[in-house]
């Protein structure tokens, strides 16, 4: 029986060598690296990141991008701020997201992940075209390098993601599935969700939270375990389709309990 690798985020910050440490010392070799600051994106930076990690023996499955002026303070903001929806800053981070795809080919990872923002549920709106061109010149260009583009789930319900994706229309177009997001952002049951997106799934985030208690609000983050995921049932609901990809623990919260 296939044994799924327990992984965890590896934040970068300005020096990475003590969280590098960190996971060395729970005995874990695989990580999902945050979003990096622009200094890893250039030589010798960039090098020097590749070293550290391949002497800790550490390796980068997933590399994120995010961006300036992201905000998850409340539904609104995120929807005004994250990921490609916002015309302004879309070409700027179009830019920023192939710098990063580069770092991922340097460190050896399959894959870049993003929020890509909130995609529209009438795909005649404009902004619906929009979001697609854009994921389709990522994707494209992931390919020139033997990547894939990963979506990260939560901020719309499973059955416009899933038409998304066919009308992106690449095969290097997956999910990264996160049960907890779906609660948080109140865009349906998770389980329901991952079956609906099973055939994309490449990797998931194992973590848990409960729903908001205000509308046009966030749910809240708790342990594993501890929120409204069954824990159990999402992975037994893994195996079932044959997901053979690592268990990625993460805690978006400040603090050691991040690590």
């Amino acid at each position: 029986m296939q044994v799924n690798e327990i992984g965890v985020m590896l934040a970068v910050g300005q020096d990475p060598v003590q969280n590098i440490e960190k996971v060395k010392s729970l005995g874990l070799r695989l990580v999902q690296m945050g979003s990096p600051g622009d200094e890893w994106l250039e030589e010798p930076k960039r090098l020097e990141l590749k070293v550290m990690l391949e002497e800790a023996g550490i390796e980068v499955f997933t590399v994120f991008v995010g961006f300036e002026g992201e905000s998850y303070k409340d539904i609104a903001t995120v929807r005004e701020t994250v990921g490609f929806l916002n015309r302004e800053a879309r070409e700027a981070r179009l830019q920023r997201t192939c710098n990063v795809c580069d770092l991922a080919k340097c460190l050896g990872a399959k894959y870049l992940a993003s929020h890509v923002g909130f995609i529209p549920e009438d795909v005649d709106d404009p902004q619906y075209a929009a979001m697609v061109d854009v994921v389709r010149k990522i994707a494209d260009y992931c390919k020139t390098l033997g990547c894939s583009f990963v979506l990260e789930t939560g901020q719309e319900p499973a059955r416009v993601l899933v038409r998304f994706i066919r009308d992106v229309n690449r095969e290097n177009v997956g999910v990264n599935f996160d049960p907890a997001n779906m609660i948080l952002y109140g865009s349906g049951d998770p389980h329901e969700a991952l079956m609906m997106l099973r055939d994309w799934v490449v990797s998931v985030h194992c973590k848990d939270g409960v729903p908001p208690v205000e509308q046009g609000m966030l749910g809240s983050e708790k342990p594993l375990g501890k929120g409204a995921v069954d824990i159990p049932r999402f992975i037994s609901e893994l195996k079932s389709f044959g997901y053979e990809g690592p268990l990625v623990i993460e805690r978006e919260i400040p603090g050691p309990e991040q690590v």
